[in-house]
């Protein structure tokens, strides 16, 4: 077994009470806790009804507990499977319910809906409330808009605007306990109308009457009723503390007030590990990661794990370096406290996991400011150059959105090299193959229309444009245009005798004949609209595609929307086409080959991975770019700077989403004339959205071993800066 660490050493000589221990990037913390697991099981502290609980963040974590704890229990002589339990959040908070459903009002057969189908419920929610609101956010709007305008942004802008603001009511409305009932009968009783939060309640309250409907939580119920059932059932509590003594917390970070509630009252000795410095995902959940310093500070035992060896000391100089000018010379004094040490330490030379040999060449803080296609190319150019040279090291670009990562991956298939985009939401080849199926399934069920006829033909002939035949995929799209000229679709798909749309057009012969073949292709396609869904997917597939990849990825959508439809007897044609639209512009992860098991960055050595820096947290490669470092991405509060949740036709640069929360908390305050007033809450949220991007920063830069590249670019009207802790960190280096 390898040695621990000085650091690590220290937790391990934990028996009792509270520790709170702060873990650098590739400290090992993992592998700690582990030990300690074992540790605590191998000192035969625990009766035969008891078990040491690991809490962690993902199921994939899950599985890593699980393999590490019982290879040290198997070295100490033990069953590995014995004595401890590893559970996500979400999966205590379910095993908790499951014990007393009744309890917090649950049928005993209540189901869970996941990520995806709580989205569409919400979204529908908050679709049906704004056409019956059409004009609620005039007063928001931008009032240089003239009527043409807002009717535009009613129409087009509003409605993702909705949903944005639903989220986030929601999610915040079942952290503070809050039931929809509650939530109404309190903004009643107000003196000062809160509208915003009265639109959040009235969107709540359909959505949790669609997933009662169903007979249906969604993951935050679960924890928010595990809670419940935690106060209410004195019995299941004492039961639950007795059978485990011991809880080991990961990612504490990442947790939220009421997960934090939970295990408060749960835990008799508590081992809470985190790293504040990497809480990225306060903008996507109800996650709080001053709740973990908090605790480090009050805690009986407070630890710090500091020694990583995963980088080589310039790029933990530059990460510290990082820490500690946001710590003394950010200019947003109120962002200062978004990192703090401790400060990354190097191991020693004896170590097991020595640090990489220095180069500092090999930092690459480019200070030119790219064209957004300019800096793709730029990239693309540069990882056309180096793979060759490594195919042995693992290689990864941190981007700050999907989008940037599906056009750089266009540009690198250019160049012959297929990268690895298992970490976005969907892989381009799945959103291919989802887009050529909604193609036709769009026009199966509208199958008079010439627009949708002509857009399955491009389809039918896409291998001219995939083949970059420029010529005849030029033919192809003026095939096309004529087909969306038809006025009458049936007399081209079943001419009659004096009917014949074709024989009208004056074409060669082998552009008569593609159009003849196709004719022939669609009569087969429109006999399988009775066929069942799945069904009817295969058979296109059949004459859609080739290779044994898009034939597997059709059959996983088959089973993908077979499932919808089971869940939906009410859904035609065109809600099932919806489904795969959404796939297909990347809008909701749909896992082809990938599973929650985790990534391994070494099994693709040689391959260039392809993520957004959140969905690379917790990973590491040889080299990382982390690329787009502006003013827009990483906002430092400066005058000049845009914000991504201030939507440009809203008044006042106003974050309505914010604004929102902030009239909810108001509402429950004891003095709501005092805590709300209009833009404080939208300056709030870009002062923690300026910390939480420099978190970001922190974690894309400690994800590189050997080799890390950072560039920015202008924006597409070129009037981006490069983000200022970029420039600090140049000045730095000089």
């Amino acid at each position: 077994m390898l040695q621990p660490r000085p650091s690590q050493e220290k937790i391990l000589e934990y028996t009792t009470g509270t520790m709170g221990v702060s873990a650098v990037p590739g400290s090992g913390k993992t592998w700690t806790l582990s030990l300690l697991a074992a540790d605590i099981i191998a000192r035969n502290v625990l009766d035969l009804d008891q078990e040491v609980l690991i809490v962690t963040l993902v199921n994939s974590a899950v599985d890593n507990f699980t393999q590490r704890i019982g290879e040290f229990l198997k070295q100490r002589g033990l069953l590995p499977h014995l004595g401890y339990r590893v559970r996500t959040l979400h999966g205590l908070a379910h095993d908790i319910v499951r014990e007393r459903p009744a309890l917090v009002g649950l049928d005993v057969n209540f189901q869970i809906v996941d990520e995806r189908e709580g989205n569409r419920i919400r979204t529908s929610a908050a679709e049906e409330w704004l056409y019956q609101h059409p004009n609620f956010f005039d007063d928001y709007l931008d009032p240089d808009f003239d009527e043409g305008k807002r009717d535009w942004v009613r129409r087009e802008k509003l409605p993702r605007l909705v949903d944005d603001i639903a989220y986030q009511f929601i999610r915040t409305a079942k952290d503070m306990q809050l039931t929809p009932q509650a939530a109404r009968e309190r903004l009643d009783d107000l003196p000062i109308p809160l509208p915003l939060a009265e639109a959040g309640v009235e969107i709540y309250g359909a959505y949790q009457h669609s997933l009662a409907y169903r007979g249906a939580v969604d993951f935050d119920d679960l924890i928010r009723l595990a809670y419940q059932a935690l106060q209410l059932d004195e019995d299941l509590l004492a039961r639950l503390r007795h059978q485990w003594p011991y809880i080991l917390e990961d990612e504490a970070q990442d947790s939220s007030q009421v997960q934090e509630k939970i295990l408060r009252l749960l835990a008799q000795n508590w081992v809470r590990v985190g790293d504040p410095n990497q809480a990225i995902y306060e903008t996507f959940t109800t996650a709080k990661p001053e709740l973990l310093r908090d605790f480090i500070r009050e805690a009986d035992f407070p630890r710090t794990l500091p020694t990583s060896g995963r980088s080589t000391s310039s790029i933990i100089s530059l990460a510290n370096s990082l820490v500690e000018w946001t710590q003394s010379e950010h200019h947003l004094e109120a962002a200062r406290t978004a990192l703090a040490p401790p400060y990354i330490q190097p191991t020693s030379p004896d170590d097991h996991q020595a640090n990489p040999p220095d180069r500092a060449e090999q930092i690459h803080l480019i200070e030119k400011g790219y064209s957004p296609k300019g800096e793709l190319k730029a990239i693309a150019k540069s990882l056309e150059q180096w793979l060759p040279d490594h195919p042995e090291e693992t290689v990864a670009v941190l981007v700050p959105r999907n989008t940037r990562a599906q056009h750089l991956a266009d540009l690198l298939r250019q160049a012959d090299i297929e990268p690895v985009e298992t970490l976005l939401r969907s892989t381009s080849q799945t959103r291919k193959t989802a887009g050529a199926l909604g193609n036709i399934l769009a026009y199966l069920a509208n199958p008079g229309s010439a627009n949708k006829l002509a857009s399955v033909y491009r389809v039918w002939r896409r291998d001219a444009k995939e083949g970059e035949n420029k010529e005849v995929w030029e033919e192809v799209k003026e095939l096309a245009q004529l087909i969306r000229k038809c006025s009458h679709v049936e007399d081209f798909l079943a001419p009659g005798p004096d009917q014949d749309w074709l024989s009208t057009l004056d074409l060669e012969e082998e552009q008569e004949a593609s159009l003849r073949d196709f004719r022939e292709m669609v009569e087969r396609w429109l006999k399988t609209i009775l066929l069942p869904i799945d069904q009817m997917i295969l058979t296109l597939s059949q004459d859609l595609f080739t290779t044994p990849m898009e034939l597997a990825i059709a059959h996983k959508l088959a089973v993908f929307l077979r499932q919808l439809s089971n869940a939906h007897p009410n859904w035609g044609l065109p809600s099932l086409t919806d489904e795969l639209a959404v796939v297909a512009r990347n809008e909701r992860r749909f896992i082809s080959f990938t599973s929650d098991t985790g990534f391994d960055p070494e099994a693709h050595k040689g391959k260039v991975v392809l993520t957004t820096a959140h969905k690379a947290k917790g990973l590491e490669w040889d080299r990382v770019y982390v690329i787009s470092v502006n003013n827009y991405n990483y906002p430092s509060g400066a005058a000049y700077d845009q914000y991504i949740s201030e939507r440009w036709y809203v008044r006042d640069n106003l974050n309505l989403p914010a604004e929102t929360l902030a009239q909810l908390k108001a509402a429950f305050s004891d003095d709501v004339f005092h805590w709300y007033e209009e833009g404080t809450a939208s300056q709030k949220a870009r002062v923690e959205y300026v910390k939480e991007r420099l978190r970001l920063l922190y974690v894309g830069i400690t994800r590189a071993k050997k080799e890390l590249v950072i560039t920015w670019n202008k924006g597409r009207r070129g009037e981006l800066q490069p983000a200022l802790a970029f420039v600090a960190l140049q000045e730095d280096r000089n």
